[in-house]
């Protein structure tokens, strides 16, 4: 007979996390429901991996159901936990809502890094509404965090898209663009 060991949270959060960035997301969400199953204590470690693999899962609903369920539980959402939601609802087509994730984030003080700023500004370009673009490349400098080149093409390519060249032309000049070229030439070499 096979005796069942019990399982920490630290335990199922490595698993998670592992699985997760393992690309093995069935498995991290299977351990998820275990965890549940099991009355294991969830931290903010579990809910990120979850949220994480639910959006690689392309599965934005649930990445927010989880997200919600986070917060129901009073575990405290990070910088992470927000990132992952917000890539989760731009990768299902949830521009909108991805948007208003970022709201949440500067109302409740939280982190915003280049991530945050990167997957926004892509929802920005989506929903072709290049002054919000704009306007996270300017919170984006009042905030001192650096441009990477995914950040600055999302931004110049929702003022192309905008029918505002002129911004685009400003945007790369200005050197955001330029700066994260050469920023990101730098660390391959």
């Amino acid at each position: 007979s096979v005796s069942r060991v019990a399982c920490s949270t630290t335990t199922f959060n490595a698993t998670i996390s592992a699985s997760e960035k393992g690309g093995e997301w069935e498995k991290a969400l299977h351990f998820v429901s275990v965890m549940v199953h099991d009355s294991v204590r969830a931290s903010s470690i579990t809910y990120n991996a979850g949220i994480s693999a639910r959006e690689k899962a392309g599965e934005w609903e649930k990445s927010s159901q989880l997200f919600r369920v986070m917060e129901q539980s009073l575990v405290d959402c990070s910088t992470i936990t927000f990132n992952a939601t917000i890539s989760a609802c731009v990768k299902g087509g949830e521009w909108q809502r991805a948007l208003k994730s970022f709201s949440v984030m500067r109302k409740r003080n939280i982190k915003l890094d280049t991530v945050t700023f990167s997957t926004s500004i892509s929802a920005a370009e989506k929903c072709r509404e290049w002054e919000k673009a704009a306007h996270f490349v300017r919170v984006m400098e009042q905030n001192k965090v650096e441009a990477d080149t995914i950040t600055s093409s999302a931004a110049i390519s929702a003022c192309e898209k905008g029918g505002k060249w002129e911004e685009a032309l400003q945007l790369w000049r200005h050197g955001a663009y330029y700066h994260a070229v050469q920023h990101d030439h730098l660390q391959r070499c």
